[in-house]
This record gives C-alpha cells, sequence and structure tokens, in this order.
C-alpha cells in the first residue's frame, strides 16, 4: 500500500472544523495508512473523502514524515497531566527526599509509549479505556510505602491546551483525590517494578504493536 504524506489535521482545523471533526479525521487517516480503508464503515470513508476535498493539494512530492509519538493527542494528554501535578499543590509541600507515586507513574507510561512507539490510531485509542484501572492499581500499590496527601485531578484541566477540549481529568470521571507520597528510597523500588509492569501492560494492550521485536528497554534508556 502506498503511503500517503503526513496527516493534515491542523489544516483542517484552520479550515474551520471542528475538534472532534479533526479527531475523528486523524483517527481514520491513521488507520488507513496501517490498515487500508476495506474494513472503513461507509461514514467513515465519507469524512475522509470530505475532508480530502477540502485540502488544497501539496505543493511538494516530498514525503512528510508521520506524527511523531510526542505530537500524539493521548501522548500529549498524558504529558499535560504530568506537568500539571509537578507544579501541584501536594509537589510544593513534599521534602527533598519524598516523591510523588502519580508523577513517577506517568513518567514510566510516557517513557514505555517513546520507547515502543505504537501507533494510537483507532484501534490502539479503542484500548486507552484498558489503562484506567491499570493506573489506579498501580498508584495503589504505593499507598502503603509512604503517606497520602489529596489533590483534586479535576483541576488539571483548567489550563488545557486550545484544542484538548475534550481531554478527560486523569482518572476518568471518579472523584478520588488520594496521592501517595514516597520517601526516596521507597520511590526508586516502586519505580522499578513499576516500568516492567507498565512495558509489558503497553506491549501487550496496543493492537499495533502486536507484532513488535523490540526487546524491554533497557534501565538507562530514556528516549
Amino acid at each position: 500500500m502506498v503511503k500517503e504524506e503526513g496527516s493534515r489535521a491542523q489544516e483542517l482545523s484552520a479550515l474551520g472544523w471542528s475538534a472532534e471533526e479533526v479527531r475523528s479525521y486523524e483517527e481514520l487517516w491513521e488507520y488507513r495508512q496501517r490498515w487500508g480503508a476495506i474494513n472503513l464503515e461507509p461514514e467513515e470513508r465519507q469524512l475522509l473523502r470530505r475532508a480530502e476535498a477540502l485540502l488544497p493539494r501539496r505543493q511538494t512530492g516530498r514525503a512528510a514524515q508521520r506524527k511523531g509519538i510526542r505530537d500524539k493527542a493521548h501522548y500529549r494528554w498524558l504529558d499535560h497531566h504530568l506537568q500539571a501535578l509537578r507544579g501541584s499543590a501536594p509537589e510544593t509541600t513534599l521534602a527533598p527526599s519524598e516523591l510523588g507515586a502519580w508523577p513517577i507513574l506517568l513518567e514510566e507510561e510516557l517513557r514505555a509509549l517513546r520507547y515502543y512507539e505504537p501507533v494510537l490510531g483507532l484501534p490502539d485509542t479503542l484500548r486507552l479505556k484498558l489503562f484506567l484501572p491499570e493506573r489506579e492499581r498501580w498508584a495503589a500499590q504505593a499507598v502503603e510505602l509512604g503517606r497520602s496527601l489529596s489533590h483534586d485531578f479535576a483541576a488539571d484541566l483548567a489550563d488545557r491546551p486550545a484544542d484538548g477540549g475534550r481531554w478527560k481529568p486523569l482518572r476518568g470521571d471518579a472523584t478520588a483525590t488520594d496521592y501517595p507520597v514516597l520517601p526516596a528510597e521507597a520511590a526508586a523500588a516502586y519505580r522499578q517494578g513499576l516500568r516492567r509492569e507498565i512495558c509489558a501492560f503497553t506491549r501487550s494492550t496496543y493492537p499495533s504493536l502486536a507484532d513488535s521485536s523490540k526487546p524491554e528497554p533497557a534501565d538507562d534508556w530514556q528516549g
């Protein structure tokens, strides 16, 4: 299958498409790039044709690179929450030798995404909900290792970017506010175990990684 140049979602946004329409186009475009259009529904094909009819013809024949993992909506959503947590009220009250469990968790999930680089097209995004209970389980592992503070996770969306209007709180629709905090030694052990679990779950959950031959990343891999 001939690969097209990169998705032109930003151009559609500039042409007046809503954030929901742009998101649907981007997911369908990435799905077609990887698996073709044969399994798309008629209305999904129609949306792609409508977008392509609006977009001006490209003026160059040079192939554009596909969107990198750091530019994918899901990665940006996770990273937004990580940055919000780093600047949150609980983090400002920690002792120099303490670390919040949630930032560690998100750092490791983002690291796994950078390493394995799932496509994050429609088949992958349909499975993102499977990470919600896993994050809760991973966070719960930290509760017995230190102390717990409180944080309003929904408030982290207050300064989300303009194209993040449909972003959800990190913990879904739940109202949980527990914020485990670990001493440095416990945090290091927690991260080590968490890293293995997150890498394994990332690789086994995303369909686009089903045929990946990448081994588990080395501990010193940063990406």
